[in-house]
Protein backbone atom coordinates (compact mmCIF):
# COMPACT_ATOMS: atom_id res chain seq x y z
CA UNK A 1 0.00 0.00 0.00
CA UNK A 2 1.40 3.27 -0.99
CA UNK A 3 1.17 5.54 2.39
CA UNK A 4 2.41 8.47 1.05
CA UNK A 5 3.63 10.84 -2.25
CA UNK A 6 5.58 13.54 -2.21
CA UNK A 7 6.52 15.71 -5.47
CA UNK A 8 8.55 18.45 -5.74
CA UNK A 9 9.19 20.87 -8.95
CA UNK A 10 7.11 17.78 -11.15
CA UNK A 11 5.37 19.78 -13.94
CA UNK A 12 2.80 22.26 -12.36
CA UNK A 13 3.50 20.90 -9.00
CA UNK A 14 6.04 22.81 -7.41
CA UNK A 15 5.42 20.77 -3.98
CA UNK A 16 2.76 18.43 -3.19
CA UNK A 17 2.62 16.34 -0.24
CA UNK A 18 -0.11 13.55 0.11
CA UNK A 19 -1.21 11.16 3.25
CA UNK A 20 -2.92 7.81 1.80
CA UNK A 21 -4.41 5.46 3.59
CA UNK A 22 -6.37 2.07 2.64
CA UNK A 23 -9.63 2.41 0.79
CA UNK A 24 -10.50 4.55 -1.87
CA UNK A 25 -8.99 7.85 -2.22
CA UNK A 26 -9.92 10.62 -5.22
CA UNK A 27 -8.22 13.51 -6.65
CA UNK A 28 -10.27 16.24 -8.01
CA UNK A 29 -9.89 19.36 -9.64
CA UNK A 30 -10.59 21.51 -12.58
CA UNK A 31 -9.63 20.62 -16.03
CA UNK A 32 -5.75 21.67 -16.65
CA UNK A 33 -5.49 21.93 -12.58
CA UNK A 34 -2.23 19.26 -13.11
CA UNK A 35 -4.58 15.96 -11.63
CA UNK A 36 -2.61 14.23 -13.91
CA UNK A 37 0.81 15.18 -12.59
CA UNK A 38 0.08 12.86 -9.64
CA UNK A 39 -0.98 9.95 -11.75
CA UNK A 40 2.19 10.48 -13.90
CA UNK A 41 4.97 11.17 -10.82
CA UNK A 42 3.33 7.77 -9.49
CA UNK A 43 4.17 6.41 -13.08
CA UNK A 44 7.83 7.67 -12.63
CA UNK A 45 7.91 5.65 -9.38
CA UNK A 46 6.78 2.65 -11.51
CA UNK A 47 9.64 2.70 -14.28
CA UNK A 48 8.12 5.47 -16.56
CA UNK A 49 10.55 6.77 -19.26
CA UNK A 50 12.70 9.78 -17.87
CA UNK A 51 11.54 12.91 -19.59
CA UNK A 52 13.88 16.71 -18.54
CA UNK A 53 10.25 18.71 -19.67
CA UNK A 54 8.22 17.31 -16.20
CA UNK A 55 10.89 19.45 -14.37
CA UNK A 56 9.47 22.47 -13.17
CA UNK A 57 11.27 25.81 -15.35
CA UNK A 58 13.57 27.36 -13.32
CA UNK A 59 14.41 23.97 -11.41
CA UNK A 60 17.10 21.68 -11.44
CA UNK A 61 14.97 18.37 -10.77
CA UNK A 62 11.93 17.31 -10.23
CA UNK A 63 11.42 14.71 -7.41
CA UNK A 64 9.09 11.80 -6.62
CA UNK A 65 9.22 10.18 -3.10
CA UNK A 66 6.88 7.29 -2.38
CA UNK A 67 6.35 5.27 0.95
CA UNK A 68 5.30 1.79 0.37
CA UNK A 69 3.91 -0.98 3.44
CA UNK A 70 5.21 -3.71 1.77
CA UNK A 71 4.65 -7.60 2.49
CA UNK A 72 7.86 -10.26 3.62
CA UNK A 73 8.47 -11.21 0.05
CA UNK A 74 9.07 -7.76 -1.64
CA UNK A 75 10.89 -6.84 1.49
CA UNK A 76 13.45 -9.46 1.01
CA UNK A 77 13.91 -8.26 -2.63
CA UNK A 78 14.20 -4.57 -1.11
CA UNK A 79 17.17 -5.91 1.33
CA UNK A 80 18.74 -7.73 -1.93
CA UNK A 81 18.78 -4.66 -3.74
CA UNK A 82 20.80 -3.05 -0.82
CA UNK A 83 17.49 -0.95 0.44
CA UNK A 84 16.51 -0.85 4.21
CA UNK A 85 12.97 -0.52 5.45
CA UNK A 86 11.42 1.11 8.58
CA UNK A 87 9.58 -2.21 9.98
CA UNK A 88 7.39 -3.04 7.00
CA UNK A 89 7.59 0.46 5.26
CA UNK A 90 10.53 1.45 2.31
CA UNK A 91 10.86 4.76 1.07
CA UNK A 92 11.38 4.77 -2.22
CA UNK A 93 12.45 7.92 -4.92
CA UNK A 94 13.01 8.75 -8.51
CA UNK A 95 14.58 12.15 -9.52
CA UNK A 96 15.20 13.45 -12.89
CA UNK A 97 17.58 16.19 -13.78
CA UNK A 98 16.83 19.54 -16.15
CA UNK A 99 19.40 17.08 -18.60
CA UNK A 100 17.07 14.21 -18.47
CA UNK A 101 19.34 12.15 -16.63
CA UNK A 102 17.17 9.63 -14.34
CA UNK A 103 18.33 8.19 -10.53
CA UNK A 104 16.31 5.38 -8.89
CA UNK A 105 16.44 5.09 -5.12
CA UNK A 106 15.09 1.99 -2.97
CA UNK A 107 15.58 1.88 0.90
CA UNK A 108 18.45 4.42 0.73
CA UNK A 109 20.02 2.19 -2.07
CA UNK A 110 20.49 3.24 -5.33
CA UNK A 111 19.14 1.10 -7.98
CA UNK A 112 18.14 0.36 -11.94
CA UNK A 113 14.84 2.50 -12.62
CA UNK A 114 14.41 -1.18 -14.49
CA UNK A 115 14.68 -2.58 -10.91
CA UNK A 116 12.39 -0.42 -9.01
CA UNK A 117 10.10 -0.33 -11.67
CA UNK A 118 10.13 -4.48 -11.10
CA UNK A 119 9.64 -4.11 -7.34
CA UNK A 120 6.76 -2.08 -7.30
CA UNK A 121 4.99 -3.18 -9.92
CA UNK A 122 3.81 -6.38 -8.19
CA UNK A 123 2.27 -3.83 -6.02
CA UNK A 124 0.51 -0.71 -7.64
CA UNK A 125 -1.03 -0.81 -11.17
CA UNK A 126 -1.99 2.13 -13.25
CA UNK A 127 -4.73 1.99 -15.36
CA UNK A 128 -5.12 5.06 -17.63
CA UNK A 129 -6.57 5.77 -21.06
CA UNK A 130 -3.06 3.41 -22.17
CA UNK A 131 -4.65 0.85 -20.27
CA UNK A 132 -7.92 0.59 -21.81
CA UNK A 133 -6.04 0.59 -25.79
CA UNK A 134 -3.92 -2.42 -23.91
CA UNK A 135 -7.02 -4.17 -22.66
CA UNK A 136 -7.89 -4.41 -26.86
CA UNK A 137 -4.45 -6.39 -27.12
CA UNK A 138 -4.32 -10.28 -26.79
CA UNK A 139 -1.31 -10.13 -24.74
CA UNK A 140 -3.48 -8.12 -22.10
CA UNK A 141 -6.46 -10.62 -22.90
CA UNK A 142 -4.53 -13.61 -22.56
CA UNK A 143 -2.96 -11.95 -18.66
CA UNK A 144 -7.20 -10.81 -17.66
CA UNK A 145 -8.05 -14.56 -17.90
CA UNK A 146 -5.31 -16.11 -16.47
CA UNK A 147 -5.46 -13.45 -13.74
CA UNK A 148 -8.90 -15.20 -13.09
CA UNK A 149 -7.57 -18.58 -14.20
CA UNK A 150 -4.60 -18.87 -11.55
CA UNK A 151 -3.58 -22.57 -13.85
CA UNK A 152 -1.39 -24.15 -11.21
CA UNK A 153 0.63 -25.56 -14.42
CA UNK A 154 1.54 -22.27 -15.95
CA UNK A 155 4.51 -21.25 -14.34
CA UNK A 156 6.07 -24.99 -14.97
CA UNK A 157 5.18 -24.68 -18.23
CA UNK A 158 6.57 -21.29 -18.89
CA UNK A 159 9.96 -22.39 -17.29
CA UNK A 160 9.85 -25.90 -19.54
CA UNK A 161 8.70 -24.10 -22.92
CA UNK A 162 11.85 -21.56 -22.22
CA UNK A 163 14.17 -24.55 -21.45
CA UNK A 164 13.00 -26.35 -24.58
CA UNK A 165 13.27 -23.36 -26.70
CA UNK A 166 17.38 -22.77 -25.60
CA UNK A 167 17.45 -26.48 -26.41
CA UNK A 168 16.56 -26.09 -29.88
CA UNK A 169 18.15 -23.44 -30.59
CA UNK A 170 21.28 -25.24 -29.00
CA UNK A 171 20.69 -28.23 -31.07
CA UNK A 172 19.63 -26.44 -34.62
CA UNK A 173 23.08 -24.90 -34.01
CA UNK A 174 25.24 -28.10 -33.49
CA UNK A 175 23.72 -29.59 -36.60
CA UNK A 176 24.27 -26.50 -38.74
CA UNK A 177 27.77 -26.84 -37.94
CA UNK A 178 28.24 -30.10 -38.47
CA UNK A 179 30.72 -29.88 -41.30
CA UNK A 180 32.34 -27.30 -39.90
CA UNK A 181 33.46 -28.83 -37.08
CA UNK A 182 34.03 -32.16 -38.98
CA UNK A 183 37.02 -30.10 -40.99
CA UNK A 184 38.06 -28.58 -37.38
CA UNK A 185 38.46 -31.86 -35.88
CA UNK A 186 40.69 -32.98 -38.88
CA UNK A 187 42.36 -29.85 -38.29
CA UNK A 188 43.21 -30.29 -34.70
CA UNK A 189 44.47 -34.33 -35.03
CA UNK A 190 46.36 -33.47 -38.12
CA UNK A 191 48.50 -30.59 -35.94
CA UNK A 192 48.61 -32.20 -32.69
CA UNK A 193 50.51 -35.83 -35.01
CA UNK A 194 52.47 -33.39 -36.39
CA UNK A 195 53.28 -32.04 -32.91
CA UNK A 196 53.28 -35.89 -31.50
CA UNK A 197 55.81 -37.21 -34.27
CA UNK A 198 58.42 -34.31 -33.51
CA UNK A 199 57.35 -34.57 -29.78
CA UNK A 200 58.66 -31.23 -28.60
CA UNK A 201 60.27 -30.29 -24.84
CA UNK A 202 60.04 -27.51 -22.59
CA UNK A 203 63.66 -24.96 -23.71
CA UNK A 204 64.63 -27.24 -26.29
CA UNK A 205 65.06 -25.02 -29.13
CA UNK A 206 66.83 -22.45 -26.39
CA UNK A 207 69.26 -25.38 -25.63
CA UNK A 208 69.75 -26.86 -29.14
CA UNK A 209 70.18 -23.08 -30.82
CA UNK A 210 73.09 -22.58 -27.72
CA UNK A 211 74.74 -26.02 -28.88
CA UNK A 212 74.82 -25.71 -32.46
CA UNK A 213 76.68 -21.84 -31.53
CA UNK A 214 79.45 -23.64 -29.78
CA UNK A 215 80.14 -26.70 -32.17
CA UNK A 216 80.14 -24.05 -35.29
CA UNK A 217 82.37 -21.91 -33.16
CA UNK A 218 84.81 -24.77 -32.37
CA UNK A 219 87.89 -23.43 -34.15
CA UNK A 220 87.32 -19.92 -31.88
CA UNK A 221 86.27 -21.28 -28.74
CA UNK A 222 89.52 -23.32 -28.61
CA UNK A 223 91.86 -20.23 -29.72
CA UNK A 224 90.26 -18.25 -27.00
CA UNK A 225 90.52 -21.01 -24.81
CA UNK A 226 94.16 -21.76 -25.10
CA UNK A 227 94.50 -18.06 -25.17
CA UNK A 228 93.22 -17.41 -21.39
CA UNK A 229 95.15 -21.35 -20.31
CA UNK A 230 98.12 -19.50 -21.27
CA UNK A 231 97.41 -16.79 -18.98
CA UNK A 232 96.95 -18.29 -15.91
CA UNK A 233 99.17 -21.63 -16.45
CA UNK A 234 102.08 -19.92 -18.49
CA UNK A 235 103.37 -21.64 -22.37
CA UNK A 236 104.27 -24.84 -22.73
CA UNK A 237 106.68 -23.49 -25.65
CA UNK A 238 108.02 -20.91 -23.34
CA UNK A 239 108.55 -21.93 -19.92
CA UNK A 240 110.09 -17.84 -18.74
CA UNK A 241 106.54 -16.78 -19.44
CA UNK A 242 105.25 -15.09 -17.05
CA UNK A 243 101.93 -17.22 -15.57
CA UNK A 244 99.26 -15.90 -13.14
CA UNK A 245 99.62 -18.67 -11.43
CA UNK A 246 103.39 -18.32 -10.84
CA UNK A 247 103.24 -14.90 -10.32
CA UNK A 248 100.42 -15.39 -7.23
CA UNK A 249 102.45 -18.27 -5.91
CA UNK A 250 105.31 -15.57 -5.62
CA UNK A 251 103.06 -12.83 -4.18
CA UNK A 252 101.59 -15.90 -1.43
CA UNK A 253 105.42 -16.01 0.19
CA UNK A 254 106.41 -12.62 0.23
CA UNK A 255 102.89 -11.82 1.78
CA UNK A 256 103.61 -15.14 4.08
CA UNK A 257 107.31 -13.96 5.06
CA UNK A 258 105.94 -10.33 5.75
CA UNK A 259 103.44 -11.73 7.90
CA UNK A 260 106.17 -13.79 9.96
CA UNK A 261 107.77 -10.25 10.53
CA UNK A 262 104.60 -8.23 11.22
CA UNK A 263 101.12 -10.08 12.60
CA UNK A 264 99.71 -7.14 11.16
CA UNK A 265 100.18 -8.93 7.59
CA UNK A 266 98.77 -12.23 8.58
CA UNK A 267 95.16 -11.00 7.03
CA UNK A 268 97.27 -10.47 3.56
CA UNK A 269 98.44 -13.46 3.68
CA UNK A 270 95.88 -15.59 3.91
CA UNK A 271 94.05 -13.68 1.12
CA UNK A 272 97.10 -14.49 -0.77
CA UNK A 273 96.39 -18.26 -0.23
CA UNK A 274 93.07 -17.87 -1.00
CA UNK A 275 93.40 -15.88 -4.49
CA UNK A 276 95.93 -18.19 -5.57
CA UNK A 277 94.01 -21.52 -5.19
CA UNK A 278 90.81 -19.85 -6.78
CA UNK A 279 93.28 -19.26 -9.66
CA UNK A 280 95.09 -22.79 -9.90
CA UNK A 281 91.00 -24.32 -9.38
CA UNK A 282 90.27 -21.85 -12.70
CA UNK A 283 93.43 -23.18 -14.38
CA UNK A 284 92.52 -26.62 -14.36
CA UNK A 285 88.73 -25.68 -15.16
CA UNK A 286 90.01 -23.62 -18.45
CA UNK A 287 91.83 -26.98 -19.01
CA UNK A 288 89.17 -29.42 -18.37
CA UNK A 289 86.76 -27.10 -20.90
CA UNK A 290 89.64 -26.67 -23.87
CA UNK A 291 89.86 -30.89 -23.41
CA UNK A 292 86.00 -30.89 -24.04
CA UNK A 293 86.00 -28.76 -27.11
CA UNK A 294 86.33 -31.48 -29.51
CA UNK A 295 84.66 -31.47 -33.19
CA UNK A 296 81.38 -33.57 -33.73
CA UNK A 297 80.43 -33.38 -37.32
CA UNK A 298 77.36 -36.04 -36.74
CA UNK A 299 76.41 -33.86 -33.60
CA UNK A 300 76.19 -30.49 -35.08
CA UNK A 301 74.26 -32.32 -38.24
CA UNK A 302 71.73 -33.85 -35.92
CA UNK A 303 71.33 -30.84 -34.17
CA UNK A 304 70.57 -28.59 -37.52
CA UNK A 305 67.93 -31.30 -38.22
CA UNK A 306 66.31 -30.86 -35.19
CA UNK A 307 65.94 -26.90 -35.01
CA UNK A 308 64.82 -27.55 -38.74
CA UNK A 309 61.59 -29.65 -37.30
CA UNK A 310 61.29 -27.16 -33.96
CA UNK A 311 61.42 -24.80 -36.57
CA UNK A 312 58.32 -26.65 -39.06
CA UNK A 313 56.29 -26.49 -35.95
CA UNK A 314 56.94 -22.60 -35.02
CA UNK A 315 55.90 -21.19 -38.55
CA UNK A 316 52.56 -23.19 -37.96
CA UNK A 317 51.62 -22.90 -34.38
CA UNK A 318 53.32 -20.17 -32.43
CA UNK A 319 56.27 -17.71 -32.78
CA UNK A 320 57.97 -19.95 -29.74
CA UNK A 321 58.33 -24.15 -28.96
CA UNK A 322 56.75 -22.79 -25.50
CA UNK A 323 53.71 -21.27 -27.97
CA UNK A 324 53.39 -24.46 -30.12
CA UNK A 325 52.99 -26.53 -26.49
CA UNK A 326 50.40 -24.03 -25.85
CA UNK A 327 48.17 -24.87 -29.28
CA UNK A 328 48.51 -28.83 -28.54
CA UNK A 329 47.14 -28.39 -24.87
CA UNK A 330 44.54 -25.91 -25.91
CA UNK A 331 43.97 -28.37 -29.21
CA UNK A 332 43.08 -31.23 -26.98
CA UNK A 333 40.80 -30.02 -25.02
CA UNK A 334 38.96 -28.38 -27.91
CA UNK A 335 38.79 -31.77 -30.25
CA UNK A 336 37.58 -33.69 -26.48
CA UNK A 337 34.50 -31.32 -26.85
CA UNK A 338 33.71 -31.51 -30.50
CA UNK A 339 34.40 -35.44 -30.22
CA UNK A 340 31.93 -34.90 -27.57
CA UNK A 341 29.24 -32.72 -29.37
CA UNK A 342 27.91 -35.96 -31.10
CA UNK A 343 26.81 -36.98 -27.58
CA UNK A 344 25.70 -33.97 -27.03
CA UNK A 345 23.24 -33.81 -30.39
CA UNK A 346 21.90 -37.28 -28.84
CA UNK A 347 21.02 -35.81 -25.00
CA UNK A 348 19.70 -32.65 -26.57
CA UNK A 349 17.16 -34.51 -29.03
CA UNK A 350 15.84 -36.85 -26.16
CA UNK A 351 15.64 -33.63 -23.62
CA UNK A 352 13.53 -32.26 -26.77
CA UNK A 353 11.43 -35.25 -26.88
CA UNK A 354 10.54 -35.08 -23.07
CA UNK A 355 9.72 -31.59 -22.86
CA UNK A 356 7.41 -31.74 -25.82
CA UNK A 357 5.59 -34.92 -24.00
CA UNK A 358 5.95 -32.17 -20.83
CA UNK A 359 4.52 -29.18 -22.74
CA UNK A 360 1.86 -31.20 -24.30
CA UNK A 361 0.54 -31.96 -20.81
CA UNK A 362 0.45 -29.12 -19.38
CA UNK A 363 -0.56 -26.87 -22.26
CA UNK A 364 -4.17 -29.25 -21.99
CA UNK A 365 -4.44 -28.64 -18.49
CA UNK A 366 -4.09 -25.18 -19.19
CA UNK A 367 -6.59 -24.70 -21.58
CA UNK A 368 -9.05 -26.60 -19.77
CA UNK A 369 -8.87 -24.50 -16.98
CA UNK A 370 -8.93 -21.52 -19.33
CA UNK A 371 -12.08 -22.36 -20.85
CA UNK A 372 -13.48 -23.14 -17.29
CA UNK A 373 -12.77 -19.77 -15.87
CA UNK A 374 -13.88 -18.35 -19.15
CA UNK A 375 -17.57 -18.96 -18.86
CA UNK A 376 -17.50 -18.14 -15.06
CA UNK A 377 -15.43 -14.82 -15.61
CA UNK A 378 -17.82 -13.85 -18.80
CA UNK A 379 -20.85 -14.65 -16.37
CA UNK A 380 -19.34 -12.28 -13.70
CA UNK A 381 -18.65 -9.51 -15.85
CA UNK A 382 -22.10 -9.53 -17.06
CA UNK A 383 -23.42 -8.83 -13.99
CA UNK A 384 -21.15 -6.00 -13.27
CA UNK A 385 -21.55 -4.70 -16.77
CA UNK A 386 -25.56 -4.74 -16.08
CA UNK A 387 -25.26 -2.70 -12.80
CA UNK A 388 -23.20 -0.21 -15.29
CA UNK A 389 -26.35 0.13 -17.69
CA UNK A 390 -25.25 -1.93 -20.01
CA UNK A 391 -27.57 -4.86 -19.67
CA UNK A 392 -27.44 -5.99 -23.04
CA UNK A 393 -23.44 -6.45 -23.08
CA UNK A 394 -21.93 -9.68 -23.59
CA UNK A 395 -18.70 -10.13 -22.80
CA UNK A 396 -17.07 -13.22 -24.34
CA UNK A 397 -13.36 -15.21 -24.54
CA UNK A 398 -12.81 -16.64 -27.68
CA UNK A 399 -10.23 -19.49 -27.10
CA UNK A 400 -8.71 -21.46 -30.42
CA UNK A 401 -6.11 -24.03 -30.33
CA UNK A 402 -3.04 -22.81 -31.17
CA UNK A 403 1.04 -24.23 -31.73
CA UNK A 404 2.33 -24.59 -28.66
CA UNK A 405 3.87 -21.17 -27.47
CA UNK A 406 5.13 -19.13 -24.59
CA UNK A 407 1.85 -19.55 -22.83
CA UNK A 408 0.71 -22.52 -23.83
CA UNK A 409 -1.37 -23.43 -26.27
CA UNK A 410 -4.47 -21.33 -27.01
CA UNK A 411 -5.21 -18.42 -29.19
CA UNK A 412 -7.09 -15.66 -27.29
CA UNK A 413 -9.64 -13.15 -28.28
CA UNK A 414 -11.79 -11.07 -26.69
CA UNK A 415 -14.96 -10.38 -28.36
CA UNK A 416 -17.98 -7.64 -27.22
CA UNK A 417 -21.21 -6.14 -28.00
CA UNK A 418 -23.21 -3.48 -26.18
CA UNK A 419 -26.41 -4.40 -28.22
CA UNK A 420 -29.02 -7.18 -28.42
CA UNK A 421 -29.31 -8.70 -31.46
CA UNK A 422 -25.42 -7.97 -32.29
CA UNK A 423 -22.78 -10.80 -32.80
CA UNK A 424 -19.97 -10.44 -30.29
CA UNK A 425 -16.57 -8.78 -32.31
CA UNK A 426 -13.20 -7.87 -31.15
CA UNK A 427 -13.73 -5.83 -27.99
CA UNK A 428 -10.76 -2.68 -29.08
CA UNK A 429 -12.86 -2.79 -33.05
CA UNK A 430 -16.92 -2.50 -31.33
CA UNK A 431 -16.28 -0.98 -28.24
CA UNK A 432 -16.38 2.96 -27.49
CA UNK A 433 -13.96 4.63 -24.94
CA UNK A 434 -16.44 4.60 -22.36
CA UNK A 435 -17.79 1.08 -22.93
CA UNK A 436 -14.01 0.05 -22.82
CA UNK A 437 -13.82 2.09 -19.42
CA UNK A 438 -16.88 -0.11 -17.86
CA UNK A 439 -15.64 -3.32 -19.03
CA UNK A 440 -12.85 -2.74 -18.11
CA UNK A 441 -13.67 -1.65 -14.31
CA UNK A 442 -15.65 -4.54 -14.49
CA UNK A 443 -13.31 -6.89 -15.00
CA UNK A 444 -10.79 -5.56 -12.03
CA UNK A 445 -13.81 -5.63 -9.73
CA UNK A 446 -14.23 -9.29 -9.91
CA UNK A 447 -10.40 -10.07 -10.52
CA UNK A 448 -9.92 -8.22 -7.29
CA UNK A 449 -11.67 -11.59 -5.33
CA UNK A 450 -8.26 -12.99 -6.92
CA UNK A 451 -5.86 -10.17 -5.53
CA UNK A 452 -5.80 -8.01 -2.15
CA UNK A 453 -3.38 -5.56 -0.90
CA UNK A 454 -2.73 -3.91 -4.16
CA UNK A 455 -2.59 -1.00 -4.86
CA UNK A 456 -4.69 0.07 -8.01
CA UNK A 457 -4.87 3.91 -9.73
CA UNK A 458 -7.90 5.24 -12.10
CA UNK A 459 -6.59 8.19 -14.11
CA UNK A 460 -10.32 9.38 -15.40
CA UNK A 461 -11.84 5.72 -15.45
CA UNK A 462 -15.17 7.40 -15.89
CA UNK A 463 -14.65 8.99 -18.90
CA UNK A 464 -17.54 9.14 -21.28
CA UNK A 465 -20.19 7.93 -18.50
CA UNK A 466 -22.17 10.18 -15.95
CA UNK A 467 -25.26 10.52 -13.96
CA UNK A 468 -26.52 7.10 -12.44
CA UNK A 469 -23.62 5.35 -14.64
CA UNK A 470 -20.89 7.27 -12.50
CA UNK A 471 -23.09 5.50 -9.35
CA UNK A 472 -22.11 2.03 -10.17
CA UNK A 473 -18.80 3.06 -10.89
CA UNK A 474 -18.25 4.59 -7.60
CA UNK A 475 -19.91 1.66 -5.95
CA UNK A 476 -17.74 -1.01 -7.93
CA UNK A 477 -14.91 1.33 -6.91
CA UNK A 478 -15.67 1.55 -3.35
CA UNK A 479 -16.02 -2.21 -3.40
CA UNK A 480 -13.05 -2.75 -4.70
CA UNK A 481 -11.16 -0.58 -2.21
CA UNK A 482 -12.51 -2.94 0.43
CA UNK A 483 -9.63 -5.33 -0.22
CA UNK A 484 -7.06 -3.35 -1.97
CA UNK A 485 -6.38 0.53 -1.95
CA UNK A 486 -7.86 2.27 -4.95
CA UNK A 487 -6.88 5.92 -6.02
CA UNK A 488 -9.01 7.40 -8.47
CA UNK A 489 -8.75 10.62 -10.82
CA UNK A 490 -12.41 11.93 -11.29
CA UNK A 491 -14.32 14.55 -12.34
CA UNK A 492 -17.61 12.81 -11.83
CA UNK A 493 -19.06 13.77 -8.42
CA UNK A 494 -20.94 10.28 -8.73
CA UNK A 495 -17.72 8.44 -8.58
CA UNK A 496 -16.20 11.24 -5.82
CA UNK A 497 -18.82 10.79 -3.26
CA UNK A 498 -17.52 7.13 -2.38
CA UNK A 499 -14.31 7.96 -2.09
CA UNK A 500 -12.74 7.37 1.97
CA UNK A 501 -10.48 10.73 1.03
CA UNK A 502 -10.80 13.80 -1.02
CA UNK A 503 -7.83 15.51 -2.11
CA UNK A 504 -8.40 18.93 -4.66
CA UNK A 505 -5.91 19.80 -6.71
CA UNK A 506 -6.12 23.85 -7.54
CA UNK A 507 -4.13 25.99 -9.99
CA UNK A 508 -3.30 29.29 -9.13
CA UNK A 509 -1.09 31.61 -11.64
CA UNK A 510 1.09 35.42 -10.95
CA UNK A 511 0.89 35.69 -15.19
CA UNK A 512 4.11 33.88 -14.99
CA UNK A 513 4.14 30.61 -13.53
CA UNK A 514 1.25 28.45 -12.81
CA UNK A 515 1.30 26.31 -9.87
CA UNK A 516 -0.66 23.46 -8.55
CA UNK A 517 -1.98 22.97 -5.16
CA UNK A 518 -2.87 19.89 -3.56
CA UNK A 519 -4.66 19.81 -0.51
CA UNK A 520 -7.17 17.43 1.35
CA UNK A 521 -10.87 17.99 2.11
CA UNK A 522 -12.67 17.92 5.08
CA UNK A 523 -16.31 16.63 5.55
CA UNK A 524 -18.61 19.61 4.81
CA UNK A 525 -15.64 20.91 2.66
CA UNK A 526 -16.34 17.58 -0.12
CA UNK A 527 -19.70 18.43 -0.10
CA UNK A 528 -19.34 21.65 -1.59
CA UNK A 529 -16.44 20.18 -3.90
CA UNK A 530 -18.89 17.98 -5.31
CA UNK A 531 -21.17 21.14 -5.70
CA UNK A 532 -18.91 22.67 -7.81
CA UNK A 533 -18.26 19.57 -9.78
CA UNK A 534 -22.12 18.68 -10.65
CA UNK A 535 -22.02 22.36 -12.40
CA UNK A 536 -23.75 24.18 -9.18
CA UNK A 537 -22.21 26.98 -7.47
CA UNK A 538 -20.04 25.64 -4.38
CA UNK A 539 -22.19 28.16 -1.91
CA UNK A 540 -25.58 27.12 -3.68
CA UNK A 541 -28.34 25.47 -1.11
CA UNK A 542 -29.69 23.44 -3.96
CA UNK A 543 -26.06 22.18 -5.38
CA UNK A 544 -25.27 21.28 -1.66
CA UNK A 545 -28.31 19.60 -1.07
CA UNK A 546 -27.49 17.40 -4.31
CA UNK A 547 -23.96 16.84 -2.92
CA UNK A 548 -25.11 15.66 0.58
CA UNK A 549 -27.68 13.32 -0.97
CA UNK A 550 -25.10 12.11 -2.95
CA UNK A 551 -22.76 11.28 0.03
CA UNK A 552 -25.40 10.30 2.14
CA UNK A 553 -26.02 7.64 -0.78
CA UNK A 554 -22.36 6.71 -0.53
CA UNK A 555 -22.60 6.20 3.16
CA UNK A 556 -20.97 9.70 4.27
CA UNK A 557 -23.32 11.94 5.75
CA UNK A 558 -22.09 15.70 6.10
CA UNK A 559 -24.02 17.96 8.55
CA UNK A 560 -23.49 21.06 9.84
CA UNK A 561 -23.47 21.70 13.86
CA UNK A 562 -26.84 22.06 13.96
CA UNK A 563 -27.92 18.81 12.21
CA UNK A 564 -30.47 20.16 9.97
CA UNK A 565 -29.12 22.08 7.43
CA UNK A 566 -25.84 22.25 5.04
CA UNK A 567 -23.70 24.75 5.84
CA UNK A 568 -19.93 23.78 3.76
CA UNK A 569 -17.12 26.50 4.33
CA UNK A 570 -16.81 27.55 0.49
CA UNK A 571 -14.21 25.82 -1.50
CA UNK A 572 -11.03 27.57 -1.79
CA UNK A 573 -10.36 26.01 -5.30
Amino acid sequence: MLTSLRLGAFGVVDEADLELGPGMTVLTGETGAGKTMLVSGLGHLLGARADAGIVRRGRDKAIVEGRWRLTGPLLDRVRDLGGEADEDEVVTLRQVSAQGRSRAVVGGAGVPVSALADLLGETATIHGQLGQTRLSTAERQREVLDAYAQPAELDRYRKAYQERRDAAAELAQLKDRAMERAREEDLLRFGLSEIEEVAPQAGEDDALAAEQTRLMDLDELRRLAALAQGGLSGSEDDYTAPSAVALLGEARKALTSLAERDPAAESLAARAVEVGMLAADLAADVAGYADDLVADPLRLEAVGERRAQLAALTRKYGPTLGDVLAWAEDATTRLERLESSDGRIDQLTHDIARLDRELEADALAISEARHRAAEELEERVKSELTALAMPHAVLRFCLEEAPLGPHGADRIELLFTANPGSAPAPLGKVASGGELSRVRLALEVVLADRTSGHTFVFDEVDAGVGGAVGLEIGRRLQRLAATSQVIVVTHLAQVAAFADAHFVVAKASDGQVTTSDVRSLGADERAAELARMMGGESSSATALEHAAELLARAGIPVRSSGGADWSPRPSRT
